[in-house]
């Protein structure tokens, strides 16, 4: 993730992160958004490192295996509490791409908005996220 995150500043003009080791998946996912809220294509890497730290982050505060949350290319993950599901296409799933997931986990949308333009894919009782986001702040 560190050198995500350094590869990504050095495209911005930034000098590389001297913050804290703790706080690299913070700043990560901080530049990540950034750059989608005002409509830059972040590095892969970058990308891909903040999108997964989000989902992780997701699991660990709704754990379980009922709903598969979706973010191609980058990842997908099972989680919230409920019937478990272990074979096909789960009854249950969300899908939306990266600049929609990095914003509904910063809170720099909601859930409702997110749905109602069209930006997220839910089927199932089960897939709806909004108890569980924003998973942090814009500005943390």
């Amino acid at each position: 993730m560190r050198a995500a995150l350094d590869k990504q500043l050095g495209t911005l003009g930034r000098p590389p992160y001297d913050g804290p080791l703790g706080g690299v998946f913070g700043a990560c996912v901080a530049v990540v958004a950034e750059l989608y809220r005002h409509g830059g294509v972040p590095e892969r890497d970058a990308a891909r490192s903040a999108v997964r730290h989000l989902l992780e982050t997701l699991v660990t505060a709704a754990p379980g295996r009922s709903v598969e949350v979706r973010v191609p290319p980058y990842a997908a993950v099972q989680c919230v509490e409920g019937p478990r599901h272990t074979r096909g296409t789960p009854p249950n799933v969300v899908e939306m791409d990266p600049p929609t997931w990095l914003a509904l986990a910063t809170g720099t949308t909601t859930w409702a908005e997110a749905v109602a333009d069209g930006r997220i894919s839910a089927s199932g009782p089960r897939a709806d996220l909004s108890p569980y986001l924003p998973i942090t702040t814009a500005n943390d």
